[in-house]
């Protein structure tokens, strides 16, 4: 089976949450890791594994970041890691269907996410990589 790594300094997790219903905050995590496991060459056998850092939490305003970290949202010192375990990656019309479950503060929910799938070539160092964009939207914990 192969093992994809993601490659952090070409990656990026990041999030829109509206504030107020009026307005849209904007914000990523700094510190993340992740793999993909898969022996055939569509991924259609995917299992994906990821972690973020929760207090690599960044919105931009640093007040804000502290807020979020603290026990009134995603409670960084008790629950220092995000988690994501698929349970399904299925391909869906040009791109695919990416079921699993997503832990936050201790509980773990199905989630849903849409999956581009970029294409896979070799980089200027020669080794094999491939190019995914995974979006989810209005999942609510």
């Amino acid at each position: 089976m192969a093992t994809w790594t993601i490659d952090n300094a070409h990656s990026e997790i990041g999030f829109k949450v509206k504030h107020l219903v009026i307005s849209t905050v904007s914000g990523q995590f700094k510190t993340f890791e992740g793999t993909v496991e898969s022996d055939k060459e569509d991924f259609s056998d995917a299992k994906i594994k990821f972690t973020a850092d929760i207090d690599s939490i960044s919105t931009g305003v640093e007040q804000r970041d502290g807020h979020l970290k603290s026990a009134d949202f995603f409670d960084a010192e008790n629950h220092p890691k995000m988690t994501f375990e698929s349970t399904s990656f299925a391909p869906n019309g040009d791109d695919y269907k990416l079921e699993g479950n997503l832990t936050l503060r201790g509980v773990t929910k199905p989630v849903t996410l849409k999956v581009e799938f970029g294409g896979v070539q070799a980089d200027m160092y020669g080794r094999t990589v491939a190019g995914f964009e995974i979006e989810g939207k209005n999942q609510t914990y």
